[in-house]
C-alpha cells in the first residue's frame, strides 16, 4: 500500500482499528476516485472513459467492502477492560 494512502486511511480508521483493515478503507478511497473521474468524463462528454471509470469504481467498491466485512468478521477484538 501506498505510504500516503496508509496514513490517510489510519487517520480516518476509527479507534482500535488496527492496519490490516486500512487496506478496505483504501480501496473504497480508490473507487471514490474513479468514481469522481467518471462523473468529470460524463459531464466533459467523454462518455467512454466515463463508463470505464465507473465500472473499476464499482468494482474496487465491491473489493474493499467484502475486505472490510472479512477483517470484522475475523479480526482480533480489543478486550474491555
Amino acid at each position: 500500500m501506498h505510504h500516503r494512502m496508509a496514513g490517510w486511511a489510519r487517520a480516518l480508521a476509527p479507534a482500535g482499528v488496527d492496519g490490516s483493515q486500512t487496506e478496505g478503507i483504501a480501496m473504497i478511497y480508490y473507487a471514490l476516485v474513479f468514481l469522481i473521474v467518471g462523473l468529470v468524463a460524463g459531464a466533459l462528454g467523454l462518455f467512454g472513459i466515463a463508463h470505464i471509470a465507473g465500472q473499476i469504481s464499482w468494482v474496487l467498491f465491491l473489493i474493499g467492502i467484502v475486505l472490510l466485512v472479512i477483517h470484522l468478521a475475523t479480526g482480533r477484538r480489543v478486550p474491555i477492560r
